[in-house]
């Protein structure tokens, strides 16, 4: 048995947009999701076509194309290679792609301006007059995402240490004088009131007795990591197809549900 795992994506096989055409296809949502726009010149403006907020994934079949996050070639800008971007931080923007244009072969690129060598794609598009065969699905296998897990540094206060000469009996003794002094003075329902006046008062006298009265120390603050996990989506991120031709088992994954079938070519490999 042979197992050819194609660990890319296959868009345009089993009824995705077509792609096979299109030197860079836009998707409307990150991970290819929505709806898609193939460019094959210079577009200036994506808001033009109906795309408003711009386009978060993309898909590079050939050649390389100079992405931007604001029209007429403005804004951040980011040159991207052949292979599947499934969000604007992937491809080095700091918002949607709204404008985008080929870059000529001869045309030298600032190589900070190149984005790292994305997530491979297999090109499943039909080579010549190749012969190509309908095969049946025999199993398909949902694939869910993992949970995203993002985490931030907090700045938070830290209590600072008791003061080194600090008399705390001192404060304790201070509360007592003071509420014999408010029982001697206190008297009728007015009492209590003055009990508690004079522990409070007391208690100033005893602290400034003990310390010496000495400033307080300034509030101290650390650096503090807290972390948080996001549930994974209900929706598969991808799917794993599996099927035989010729009495070899093969194994692809798509981005979308596959159909009955796969169209393949006399070597079992997948075309669109």
């Amino acid at each position: 048995m042979k197992d050819l795992i194609y660990w890319s994506l296959l868009l345009s096989a089993f009824g995705a947009a077509p792609v096979a055409v299109a030197q860079v296809t836009f998707y409307e949502g990150e991970r290819f999701d929505g709806r898609s726009v193939a460019v094959t010149q210079q577009t200036r403006n994506l808001g033009r076509s109906g795309f408003d907020s711009g386009m978060s994934s993309a898909v590079v079949l050939d050649e390389r194309w100079e992405v931007c996050d604001a029209p007429r070639l403005r804004g951040r800008c980011m040159v991207l290679r052949q292979g599947r971007y499934p969000s604007p931080e992937s491809m080095g923007l700091g918002g949607n792609v709204v404008s985008a244009r080929l870059v000529p072969a001869n045309e030298r690129v600032d190589p900070a301006r190149l984005v790292p060598v994305p997530v491979a794609i297999y090109d499943a598009r039909r080579r010549g007059n190749e012969r190509l065969y309908r095969v049946p699905v025999t199993s398909v296998r949902a694939v869910m995402g993992e949970p995203d897990r993002r985490c931030w540094i907090e700045r938070e206060a830290v209590a600072p240490a008791p003061r080194q000469g600090s008399n705390v009996p001192g404060a304790v003794v201070g509360a007592l004088i003071g509420g014999i002094l408010g029982h001697q003075v206190g008297g009728g329902s007015g009492r209590d009131i003055a009990t508690a006046g004079g522990a409070v008062v007391g208690g100033v006298v005893g602290s400034r007795m003990g310390g010496g009265g000495a400033p307080p120390e300034q509030a101290q603050t650390r650096d503090v990591e807290r972390c948080s996990t996001t549930p994974a989506s209900t929706t598969p991120h991808h799917w794993e197809v599996t099927y035989n031709f010729r009495g070899e088992q093969h194994t692809i994954q798509t981005t979308v549900p596959p159909g009955p079938t796969v169209t393949v070519n006399r070597r079992g490999e997948p075309r669109s």
